[in-house]
């Protein structure tokens, strides 16, 4: 039986905890809403931060009702908490673009960091997919033209990452990732932004970007509003690709309590 059917079953016939908290009589409470979407969002860096990492915002550290939250949502099949994420993600995303961009740029293209075949399988849903249309959603009825646009693809298997370390996750993912074909070309039609739900290492994100610039360039011989310009790791402000292509920007829900104490003053 797939874990989303059961879940939306259990919501039926059972009674209702707080998924941040366990608190009875709520599905979540407020005091588990506001810690995770009471907040501005922040400026994030893993230490080491791996090269290409684009620049990344979240909303609050991976911890306490966030963690609990994220993981119902992505492991536990509480596919209803898609909507709450995916307003946390909206505001992320708006703070990542505040400071770039004019009229002419496009609308936003919301780019999520694809999950494993074999995962998406188990889980009976692509979370990060899930959450990105729900933010785009969000984002156009605040008045931005935004949709979520999932061209990443993988393309060969990787390792489970826990286990291992930021020089580790950093190779394991390493050309792991790809546009599907012709997606360069949707990629110019608006200022992308990369979306997950996590930053840890920062890995995942450096190696989507990379692909995302990959295929920019590929695509694209002259220069386009898609790829916002950003600061990495590697690549001087204001870096632009061999054709132009500029660094994407990257918003996720949370990261690692470490990475906003880098930036406590961002």
């Amino acid at each position: 039986m797939n874990s989303w059917w059961w879940q939306a079953f259990s919501d039926l016939v059972m009674p209702l905890d707080c998924a941040g908290c366990g608190e009875g009589g709520t599905r979540l409470c407020r005091r588990c809403l506001a810690e995770i979407g009471g907040g501005a969002a922040r400026r994030v860096r893993p230490s080491p931060a791996p090269a290409g990492l684009p620049v990344v915002r979240a909303a609050v550290p991976y911890q306490g009702a966030a963690r609990a939250l994220l993981l119902e949502h992505k492991e536990r099949g509480a596919l209803w908490l898609a909507r709450v994420l995916g307003s946390v993600l909206a505001a992320v995303v708006r703070a990542s673009t505040a400071t770039g961009g004019g009229p002419g740029l496009g609308h936003l293209l919301l780019v999520p960091v694809p999950s494993a075949p074999g995962a998406v399988r188990s889980r009976g849903h692509d979370p990060v997919r899930r959450m990105a249309s729900y933010a785009a959603a969000e984002l156009r009825r605040a008045g931005v033209p935004a949709r979520a646009a999932p061209l990443l693809r993988q393309r060969r298997r990787v390792s489970d990452q826990s286990g291992l370390d930021a020089e580790g996750r950093a190779a394991n993912v390493a050309g792991a990732l790809r546009v599907v074909a012709g997606g360069g070309a949707v990629l110019a039609q608006g200022r992308v932004v990369l979306v997950d739900d996590l930053m840890t290492t920062g890995a995942t994100l450096a190696e989507a970007a990379r692909a995302v610039r990959k295929s920019w360039e590929e695509d694209n011989w002259s220069h386009g509003p898609g790829l916002d310009e950003g600061r990495s790791d590697g690549y001087p402000t204001g870096f632009r690709g061999s054709r132009g292509a500029r660094l994407p920007r990257a918003a996720v829900v949370a990261s690692s309590p470490s990475s906003f104490e880098i930036n406590r003053n961002c």
